[in-house]
């Protein structure tokens, strides 16, 4: 059974019962639905509090820095609104800059601090900006339990992140032609470190790319990391659903 290690329930285009009741007849029965702004992060508490296989993070993605996170830290303190089980996504992303860059680390700063703080995962979003992502991660001090998100470096920025502790998840980009840089990463991170997911309802994996995504096709992206590795996909959803149940403490 497999776990969408990172999927926006909140942004499909269909109910969120209907895609974990989708995700579930494919053998994915375990989600973690991630906030992306103060209110995206409220939606998803939400919507994590109708299932009980579903979790939620509260987060600011770097698009959003410059909206800044008054009212995030509430939604780690409120248990009345359900269990977060991560802060994030954050980060930094210097391919669109959609907020300035400045800006971007520090909200990128004080979300590691909340992690901190309220002992929990940090769900790390880094674009076409690794060396400023391990810097702001070096100077704060990298949660013990960290995932950079939707991998997209190569080899050697798989290495700095586990040797920073970090873990890393695949999404459907690993299967697009031009993924080879990620299937390279794979196959360098230790077993113990290395997650699946969807993102959707982005980045389809082929053979649905440029269609909508959705937390069922988190098995088609299992089973060619599976493959990679050179793993049954049985083995491989045990060993990625145990490192996210770690991750996540659930």
């Amino acid at each position: 059974m497999w776990f969408d290690n990172h999927c926006h329930l909140t942004s499909l285009n269909v109910e969120p019962a209907e895609a974990v009741a989708a995700a579930a007849e494919r053998g994915v029965d375990r989600l973690l639905t991630v906030g992306c702004t103060v209110e995206d992060s409220q939606r998803a508490i939400a919507v994590a509090a109708d299932f009980a296989n579903v979790w939620a993070t509260a987060g600011v993605h770097p698009h959003d820095a410059k909206l800044g996170i008054d009212g995030l830290e509430a939604l780690l303190e409120d248990p009345s609104l359900g269990d977060v089980v991560a802060v994030g996504e954050c980060g930094l992303d210097h391919y669109y800059d959609h907020s300035p860059r400045d800006v971007q680390a520090e909200m990128f700063a004080a979300q590691i601090e909340l992690a901190h703080r309220h002992e929990l995962a940090l769900v790390i979003h880094s674009r076409d900006a690794w060396d400023d992502t391990f810097a702001v991660l070096d100077r704060e001090g990298i949660p013990d339990r960290t995932v950079f998100h939707c991998f997209t470096g190569g080899a050697d920025e798989a290495r700095a992140a586990v040797e920073r502790g970090a873990y890393l998840s695949f999404s459907g980009i690993i299967t697009f032609p031009s993924g080879q840089d990620l299937r390279d990463a794979a196959t360098i991170c230790p077993l113990d470190r290395i997650l699946v997911e969807t993102d959707s309802p982005y980045l389809a994996p082929i053979p649905y790319r440029g269609q909508p995504n959705q937390p069922a096709n988190v098995a088609i992206v299992g089973a060619f990391v599976a493959e990679l590795l050179g793993r049954t996909a049985e083995e491989f959803a045990a060993v990625t659903t145990a490192n996210a149940r770690a991750l996540y403490r659930l």
